[in-house]
């Protein structure tokens, strides 16, 4: 789907044609839209059980509340696939499907779904359900994508061990084990990182700088770009202090204990979480595609419900208006809505007018206000005169 690509979903009561034809309504829209601006898509949405008249207005603001979320969720899911997959957009497009087909195809097909949610129900059983399902989706994706955040961490922590510098690289296949003292109760082999800046300070003064120090006792195992690394014998009773000294020089002491069998036991580690990392790679990689597409299901389902209510509180009953989906871009979809605006103002009452020129006005901020008061405001905080909802789909 393109990034630019944008949809309005526009109600209008069946009254704008003459012979109240959904069919004939539906090509005043187009008409009112023009093909200039974008392209016109029914879109059907079943008759719902309706309540009181508060009960709708509640409804109304939960709907757009859930609106929000549904978006917020779908975009979170999109930032985990872009994550895994590494920003390759054209691999994330393949996976950024609804049903196995791209987003703009089930929004040009749409049908209400009466498996999952059954439109004999009460609007408020339908929105509970609706709202358990996109929190079950997000709170599924945030714990699947954080056990593969902590598996790649791993894994990355043990790479590092094997391919970085001295300072932070595992030594356990560097370090010859005749230069380790092990079973002394006195002496004991320190392995110490000295930048090669560094390297005639140390050895100037590495017998110093604490006491009981091995006189002559610093062997230079090896070195990398950036260091080299010593191997030091200290009496074990001041190894704290000459540990905490060498820091003091900024020379990095390493943790080391000599163990038979470390190489192959780290080997086979690094596999082990390779192998692990994988998996659960694959598994977050299948959950964010499905969860992705779950997720704009249940958006749109929440989007048609929002247009149902709001067509219900704005046009009265009996129920007779038509939907359509209009596919534009960011750039045209102001000039669509001042399209619409032009064809559909008289909808709105005292809230439109039309200047000397014959062009549409929006009455004053009291108006307005009034407006939002009784629940009638767009998304974008203006009043409109039809219903329209607008949104995009990344």
């Amino acid at each position: 789907m393109s990034k630019n690509t944008k949809y309005l979903l526009v109600s209008l009561p069946a009254s704008i044609s003459r012979t109240n034809d959904h069919d004939e309504a539906l090509t005043a829209l187009r008409s009112a839209v023009t093909t200039d601006y974008g392209t016109v898509f029914p879109f059907s949405i079943p008759e719902f059980k309706i309540g009181t008249l508060d009960a709708l207005v509640h409804q109304a603001d939960e709907l757009a509340k859930l609106e929000a979320g549904c978006e917020g969720v779908v975009g979170k899911v999109g930032d985990s696939l872009k994550q895994i997959l590494e920003g390759d957009e054209s691999k994330i497009s393949k996976h950024k499907t609804v049903n196995d087909k791209p987003a703009e195809q089930y929004l040009k097909s749409f049908h209400w779904n009466k498996v999952k949610y059954r439109a004999d129900k009460p609007l408020g059983e339908i929105i509970s359900i609706l709202q358990k399902e996109i929190t079950s989706i997000d709170n599924q994706v945030k714990d699947k994508y954080n056990s593969y955040n902590q598996v790649k961490t791993n894994l990355t922590a043990l790479q590092r061990r094997q391919t970085g510098n001295l300072a932070t690289k595992s030594l356990i296949s560097i370090v010859p084990p005749s230069l380790v003292i092990r079973d002394s109760d006195y002496l004991e082999t320190h392995l110490i990182v000295v930048p090669l800046t560094l390297t005639k300070d140390f050895l100037r003064t590495y017998e110093t700088i604490a006491p009981f120090v091995v006189p002559r006792s610093a062997q230079q195992i090896t070195t990398d770009d950036e260091f080299a690394l010593y191997a030091v014998t200290t009496f074990k009773k001041h190894s704290q202090e000459f540990v905490h000294k060498c820091r003091e020089s900024k020379w990095t002491p390493r943790d080391f204990k000599w163990k038979e069998g470390g190489k192959e036991e780290e080997g086979k580690e690094l596999e082990k979480v390779k192998g692990e990392e994988e998996k659960v790679w694959g598994e977050a990689l299948r959950l964010g595609r499905t969860a992705w597409g779950e997720g704009v299901m249940c958006w749109v389902h929440v989007l048609a419900l929002r247009v149902f209510v709001e067509s219900v509180l704005r046009y009265g009953l009996p129920l007779n208006f038509v939907c359509g989906l209009v596919k534009t871009t960011g750039k045209l979809t102001k000039k669509a809505r001042s399209s619409l605006d032009a064809s559909y103002s008289y909808l709105g009452g005292n809230a439109f007018g039309r200047d000397k020129k014959g062009r549409v006005t929006k009455d004053d901020s009291a108006t307005s206000a009034d407006m939002q008061a009784a629940g009638h405001m767009g998304d974008g905080g203006e009043y409109s005169a039809y219903v329209c909802y607008e949104f995009e789909i990344q």
